[in-house]
């Protein structure tokens, strides 16, 4: 299983908080409800350290066999 390193998790939870304020700047009632997931799947990752969409791209470049 693929754990993200602090600076990645510190970079995921930035990118939520972005994304969080450009909600709160456009207005909360403005907003698709569909906008609270990605920040919420960021915070998951962030807090956890599996991330999901890394894992996945991982896993895609390792079937061409592309490694990191």
């Amino acid at each position: 299983m693929f754990n993200a390193s602090y600076s990645v998790r510190l970079f995921l939870f930035n990118l939520a908080v972005i994304i969080m304020a450009g909600v709160w700047l456009s207005g909360f009632d403005r907003v698709h409800w569909f906008i609270y997931v990605v920040p919420l799947f960021l915070t998951a990752a962030a807090v956890t350290g599996f991330c999901p969409g890394l894992f996945i791209s991982k896993k895609i470049l390792a079937s061409f066999g592309i490694r990191e």
